[in-house]
Order: C-alpha cells, then sequence, then structure tokens
C-alpha cells in the first residue's frame, strides 16, 4: 500500500469489500490463502497500474524534453 492510498478516497474498481478476506476473525490464527481468481484480480491490478505509470512517465518525458536548438537539424 501506498502512502497516499490511506488518506485519499479508494479508487472504484480496485478494491471490492464483499471479496476482501484479509481481516481475521476471532481466533483464526491461519493466513487466508489467495484463490486463482484473486491472484489474477492482482495480476491484472498490477498491469493497469504499471500502464498508468509508464504513460504519466512518457507524460512527464515529454514534459521535460529541452527544446532543440534553432538551426540545428532535427532527425
Amino acid at each position: 500500500m501506498k502512502l497516499f492510498e490511506m488518506y485519499d478516497a479508494p479508487t472504484q474498481g480496485y478494491q471490492d469489500v464483499d471479496q476482501d478476506n484479509s481481516k481475521p476473525k476471532w481466533k483464526q490464527a491461519r493466513k487466508t490463502k489467495l484463490t486463482l481468481k484473486q491472484i489474477r484480480k492482482l495480476r491484472k491490478m498490477n498491469d493497469v497500474r504499471n500502464y498508468e505509470k509508464s504513460k504519466n512517465l512518457k507524460k512527464i518525458r515529454k514534459q521535460y524534453t529541452p527544446a532543440p536548438a534553432e538551426g540545428a537539424p532535427t532527425l
């Protein structure tokens, strides 16, 4: 979890509270096992976050690239 996720409102579609079984119940010592469905969902969420991050980095690189010098040949 990232720090901003603790203070900002949760993004719609990232977490399904009905399927969240991470909170242990009374006298439950075992960790819950992840199902294949949950693993696939986590992988998809990670792919979406990576895509959003790469898109953001492209925008930042474009914003901070130096302007071409006048009279210099462009490739």
